[in-house]
């Protein structure tokens, strides 16, 4: 079975998250004897070849991260300029990542991506969620591939369903909710945290605190 992936993220493929998971859970699913093909939507140069590929095959894999509670926007931009397709077939199935480590903060955008395979002449094959992905390519490359290296597993899942199972997703995803404990210990590093992800952010090209209110003077 062959498989298209498309990237659905912003970030150049060589810094991007979403890039390193795909490359796992492709690993996977090519073991068991399958094909893929990748195309990365923030490199314009690939959109002609990403539509012709969304035209022409029938399994359908949108790997994207979670962004401020939906898809990206150049996701939607993209798929604003596919046709319906007329014969019924082909199945889309989307791979969602992010940072927060809560499972429920990805439900919002899931139940946003089960509607549009019916908007493009397409049936759903499900959603694959997982979060505390932040990390992925700031850790470090052995922290990285540790991070990623349960995605090879999903790919070998997928490539023998060819679709993602509710109760699977949802252990996969865990924990929806932090627990009373995971909170407390969040509260007490919550400052180190912070100082971690502005450095980060800073690191990443940002010129202003995370915590900046720059319209906090207005009112």
């Amino acid at each position: 079975m062959h498989l298209v992936i498309i990237s659905g993220a912003a970030r150049p493929q060589p810094r991007s998250n979403t890039a390193r998971i795909i490359a796992a859970f492709r690993q996977g699913y090519e073991e068991k004897g399958n094909s893929a093909e990748v195309w990365y939507l923030s490199d314009r140069r690939q959109w002609q070849d990403a539509k012709t590929a969304f035209e022409k095959n029938e399994q359908i894999l949108f790997a994207l991260p979670l962004y401020v509670e939906n898809i990206p926007g150049i996701m939607l931009e993209f798929l604003e300029q596919l046709q319906p397709k007329t014969i019924p077939g082909t199945h889309i199935a989307f791979l969602l990542q992010g940072g927060f480590p809560e499972a429920s903060q990805s439900r919002c955008c899931e139940e946003y991506l089960e509607t549009l395979p019916a908007q493009l002449g397409c049936e759903y094959a499900g959603t694959l969620i997982k979060g505390d992905m932040f990390g992925v390519s700031l850790m470090g490359e052995k922290t990285g591939a540790k991070m990623v290296a349960p995605f090879a597993e999903m790919g070998r899942y997928f490539a023998e369903n060819g679709y993602f199972d509710k109760e699977k997703v949802s252990s996969f995803a865990a924990p929806e909710y932090m627990s009373d404990k995971q909170i407390r210990n969040f509260r007490r590093f919550g400052p180190v945290q912070k100082l971690f992800m502005n450095r980060i952010a800073k690191k990443l090209g940002c010129k202003e605190r995370l915590d900046a209110k720059p319209y906090g003077t207005a009112l």
